[in-house]
C-alpha cells in the first residue's frame, strides 16, 4: 500500500488543490469525525485515531487491503458535511454508498474479531 496523505487525498477527491490551505481546519475535524464513527464501528486503532496535518497517511490508520473501501467513507462523510449536494436525490445516493461501506467494513471487521455473546468469558 502507498503511503498516501490522508488529508491531500480527501481534498482531491473533494476537487482542492493541495496547495490550497484555506478550508484545512474544516476538513480536518470532519476527517476525524469520520475516524470517530469507524472507531465506534471497530475499526482503526482501538485507542482512536485523529490527524492534525498532511503528514498522516492512511497506512497509519489501516494496512488490511480488504479495508480500502474506508477511503471512500472518508471522502463521502467529509463531502457530506463540507460540501453536501444540493439534491435529495444525491444526498440519498451518498447516504446509500455510505452505509453500504459500514456494513461492508463491519464484515471484515466481524470475520476477524468476532466473539460469541453466549460463550462464558474467560
Amino acid at each position: 500500500m502507498t503511503a498516501l496523505s490522508i488529508l491531500t487525498s480527501t481534498k482531491k477527491a473533494l476537487g482542492l488543490a493541495d496547495e490550497y490551505v484555506a478550508y484545512d481546519p474544516d476538513i480536518l475535524m470532519f476527517i476525524n469525525t469520520a475516524f470517530s464513527t469507524l472507531n465506534q464501528l471497530g475499526l482503526g486503532p482501538e485507542e482512536g485515531f485523529a490527524i492534525v496535518d498532511k503528514e498522516a497517511t492512511w497506512d497509519a490508520f489501516f494496512t488490511d487491503l480488504r479495508l480500502n473501501g474506508i477511503q471512500t467513507y472518508v471522502y463521502l462523510r467529509v463531502r457530506n458535511l463540507f460540501d453536501p449536494p444540493t439534491t435529495s436525490y444525491l444526498i440519498e445516493a451518498m447516504d446509500k454508498q455510505r452505509q453500504e461501506l459500514e456494513s461492508r467494513l463491519n464484515l471484515v471487521r466481524e470475520g476477524d474479531s468476532w466473539v460469541d455473546p453466549f460463550l462464558p468469558t474467560p
